[in-house]
């Protein structure tokens, strides 16, 4: 019940031909997506197991991709914190935490009862996909969450020192639960997305949110992957000493470097997601350099091909197919 390649690069076993999944696989680039989301809100889709299932398994069938996705959102837990969510169609929160009001929003367990439809989404998923495919969960990094649920994305400037207290106190702990929630579903790892790193400085990662991270890795050693952007080479590579699953790297980090700094987990990534947004013959160049500088590199073991970011939703689903067979076909 899960994808070998998958499986070989999670034990960075020697393979010719990478497993591939793409960062919001299940979106609005898809033809089968939208066809959905023509009938049902987007919380309708995340929240009721079965569309859930079937949003996640309409790319694998469409594009053969090797690794399923838990159809969700990182926000639903500041939602079940409290805050008052909706999609319109992007996520817009009526109000946001704050020093006077944070107590407010600190009950972990009920914030963990919300997202347990997520348990059933799982095991829906798994039975629909075909048994050689893998199945992942994710959830969102804890600064990225912290800024959303601060509005540091939006109205408010970054505190630090009150995004990493409140981390310390109720992100982190509610991560781990729903972390362990995904796993008893039947997930096989569960990645954490950390897409807004760039405001945090080096030193407050280094003092600070490094020891978050090493507390996930700590307590599901193997289980968890990290996918971060915005930090640079160097922090990044303290995270290789974690008993992570892997890492995941945008386009800005070479994976040359990688390949031989990191000994331990997969390295996925990380093709520029702009890049497959183009004509498919400007597109194809792109691929084709892609190609040969993977192939330049001596051990790729581990290797999972991907995107550097999420896949976005102007993609030519054309190029999605390009893609897939062109590195299948070149790494074979």
């Amino acid at each position: 019940m899960a994808n070998i390649l998958f499986q070989n690069a999670l034990r960075r076993k020697s393979q010719k031909t990478p497993p591939i999944w793409f960062m919001r696989q299940a979106g609005r680039y898809h033809s089968h997506y939208r066809k959905l989301k023509d009938k049902y809100s987007f919380e309708q889709l995340c929240k009721t197991p079965d569309l859930a299932a079937e949003v996640a398994f309409g790319p694998i069938k469409e594009f053969d991709y090797d690794v399923a996705i838990l159809f969700s959102d990182i926000l639903f837990l500041l939602e079940g914190l409290g805050l008052e969510l909706k999609f319109d169609p992007g996520p817009k929160f009526s109000s946001y935490i704050t020093l006077e009001n944070l107590n407010q929003f600190s009950d972990i367990d009920r914030a963990i009862e919300h997202m347990h439809f997520q348990t059933e989404a799982i095991r829906i998923t798994r039975e629909k996909i075909p048994e050689n495919k893998s199945l992942i969960g994710f959830v969102g990094g804890p600064w990225t969450l912290s800024k959303y649920a601060f509005g540091n994305n939006k109205i408010n400037k970054i505190d630090s020192k009150l995004n990493l207290d409140f981390i310390s106190k109720t992100f982190l702990p509610l991560l781990k639960k729903n972390i362990q929630l995904q796993l008893d579903a039947g997930v096989e790892i569960v990645m954490i997305f950390d897409s807004s790193l760039h405001d945090l400085d080096s030193i407050n990662f280094k003092d600070s949110y490094f020891n978050f991270l090493q507390d996930i890795a700590l307590s599901f050693p193997q289980k968890v992957g990290y996918y971060s952007r915005g930090q640079n080479e160097e922090s990044l590579s303290s995270c290789m000493n974690l008993p992570f699953a892997g890492l995941g790297y945008d386009y800005s980090i070479k994976l040359s470097t990688m390949f031989k700094k990191q000994k331990t987990g997969f390295i996925q990534g990380n093709f520029n997601e702009q890049f497959i947004l183009q004509d498919t013959q400007s597109f194809q160049e792109h691929l084709k350099d892609y190609i040969q500088e993977m192939k330049s590199i001596e051990d790729t073991n581990g290797w999972v091909c991907g995107l550097g970011h999420g896949i976005n939703k102007d993609t030519p689903e054309k190029n999605v197919h390009i893609f897939i067979e062109n590195i299948r076909k070149e790494f074979s």
